[in-house]
């Protein structure tokens, strides 16, 4: 059955491998990254079937807008994923204020706003799904990862109370906690010290 859904940090890695694949199996897809150019390739391709959306997941206002775009766009949404996001490498003492605050901003912030937006949707239809991309180091700690591990742990407290809250409007909450996987995680998606 063909799935309308939204989902964050698209342009690469799992968001970029999960956006190809839902479109090749005929689900409509919004899909939002701060640069839409690397979707060049698949608007041409998949017409209205595809919605790229230039999107930064820290501005909540424009995160409510891009969510309401999607649902406007195709008539409704099922599923949201919740991928975007980078990691920060560093000893908890050394990581500095600002990049501790930004990582914070997107991986829990944006995080939070998506689902904000998405959740009065999902109870108006009476249904949807929300998937957060969490990391196995949401449930466990490694040195030198410690700020990212924060917001990983935070992402999944936030969404283990959710998942109870919504349950019985069919929405449904699934954490995603993937291990190391070859993607650009260690390159460019991290703050490195």
């Amino acid at each position: 059955m063909e799935k309308t859904i939204f989902i964050t940090g698209a342009s690469r890695g799992f968001g970029k491998l999960w956006t190809e694949a839902f479109l090749k199996r005929g689900d409509k897809v919004a899909a939002t990254s701060r640069n839409i150019e690397a979707y060049k390739g698949l608007a041409e391709q998949y017409g209205d079937q595809f919605l790229p959306i230039a999107l930064d997941i820290t501005d909540r206002d424009a995160v409510f807008k891009a969510v309401n775009q999607a649902k406007d766009h195709f008539g409704k949404l099922d599923v949201v994923i919740n991928n975007a996001g980078y990691g920060v490498f560093g000893a908890v003492e050394e990581v500095g204020e600002k990049v501790t605050k930004d990582v914070f901003e997107a991986n829990v912030y944006g995080t939070l706003w998506v689902t904000q937006a998405a959740l009065p949707i999902f109870r108006a239809q009476g249904s949807g799904h929300v998937i957060q991309l969490s990391s196995v180091l949401g449930v466990w700690s490694l040195p030198t990862l410690g700020i990212y591990n924060a917001t990983k742990f935070a992402v999944e407290g936030f969404s283990e109370a959710l998942a109870s809250e919504v349950k019985d409007f069919g929405i449904h909450v699934t954490m995603i906690e993937p291990n190391g996987y070859t993607t650009d995680f260690g390159g460019s998606y991290s703050v490195p010290f």
